[in-house]
């Protein structure tokens, strides 16, 4: 089945000034609202109580959030445990009396968790409901940047390493092309994700390094079909190469995006709260990457000014005819 046929001829590059223009502005919005709006980091990064209960008879995820809305406990997180009957409930560390735990020692931490439990309790066992605690533990704010550092390190890491892979596979221009595409897709759809005022938490940075590994993904296949191209090429410009390149792998393109979005779509539609973030961040990273593995990978190769000679040593005695795979 092809969704694009690869004989199609359409010329992709001819956009490449207005996408690449449209992409900047892109990039300088989203980084705007990463900067000065922030992330609003969950738990996970920012610390605060986690307390499991459990509840004689099923209970109603709903019913738990208005129960703690109206005691105090806004915004307060609540996941079940795979049954009715036992949730964990997380609450950030804006509450009052929950701020000073950080400086406090494992003593007082474990007295204020305590303190914050028993008002989760009660709040819970106001219409009469058999709740009981399960267990209680406190994430220091500290932990919490710890976390944060070590995701944008891992980040940092995942795309130096995609530079290294492409530049030995292809050419440095492949290289630089693909880490500014890697840029472009993660600041977009992590400026994206900001926008929506949903919270920052774990699986919502493993959904962006899961979006960068999915972009890659399509840019190597595009490069390829590149490579190909070229060396099969007795003549031929590079813009008529690229946007050769882009047709025959367009259906290719098309198809693992609607079968990726399919299956991240579930996890953002029926997966509860625990991996809507996931979900959501996966969506709109396929969405954005693949508009990048047309409009603003192969315009910076392009740009970079990509050619044959790039990719075919000019004589057999070329040592780094060996190394090309």
């Amino acid at each position: 089945m092809e969704l694009f046929k690869s004989e199609s001829n359409v010329d992709f590059m001819a956009w490449r000034k207005p996408s690449l223009i449209i992409s900047a502005i892109l990039c300088v919005l989203a980084a705007t609202i990463i900067f000065v709006r922030g992330l609003d980091y969950g738990l996970d990064f920012e610390g605060g109580a986690m307390i499991e209960v459990h509840y004689k008879d099923p209970a109603e995820i709903a019913d738990i959030r208005a129960a703690l809305d109206s005691a105090g406990f806004p915004g307060a997180v609540v996941q079940g445990l795979g049954t009715r009957t036992d949730y964990a409930i997380r609450i950030k560390p804006h509450h009052e009396g929950n701020e000073a735990t950080e400086t406090a020692g494992t003593v007082e931490a474990k007295a204020t968790t305590n303190k914050i439990a028993a008002e989760v309790l009660t709040a819970l066992t106001k219409s009469g409901t058999d709740v009981s605690i399960k267990r209680s533990d406190f994430v220091g704010a500290s932990v919490g940047e710890e976390l944060r550092e070590q995701g944008l390190v891992a980040v940092l890491f995942v795309i130096l390493g995609i530079m290294a892979y492409l530049w030995m596979r292809f050419e440095w221009r492949f290289a630089v092309a693909a880490v500014a595409s890697e840029i472009h897709d993660t600041l977009i759809t992590v400026g994206i994700f900001a926008l929506t005022g949903r919270e920052f938490d774990l699986p919502a940075l493993a959904a962006v390094l899961s979006v960068v590994g999915y972009s890659i993904n399509d840019k190597v296949v595009v490069f390829d079909r590149v490579r190909e191209i070229f060396r099969a090429s007795r003549k031929g410009e590079p813009y008529e190469i690229l946007n050769r390149s882009i047709n025959s792998t367009m259906s290719r393109t098309i198809m693992t995006g609607l079968t990726t979005s399919l299956a991240v779509g579930t996890l953002y539609f029926v997966g509860g709260p625990a991996l809507e973030n996931f979900g959501l961040i996966m969506l709109i990273g396929i969405f954005v990457g693949t508009l990048s593995s047309v409009f603003f990978a192969n315009p910076i190769l392009l740009w970079l000014g990509v050619s044959k000679q790039d990719l075919m040593p000019k004589t057999k005695e070329d040592p780094e005819l060996a190394a090309r795979p």
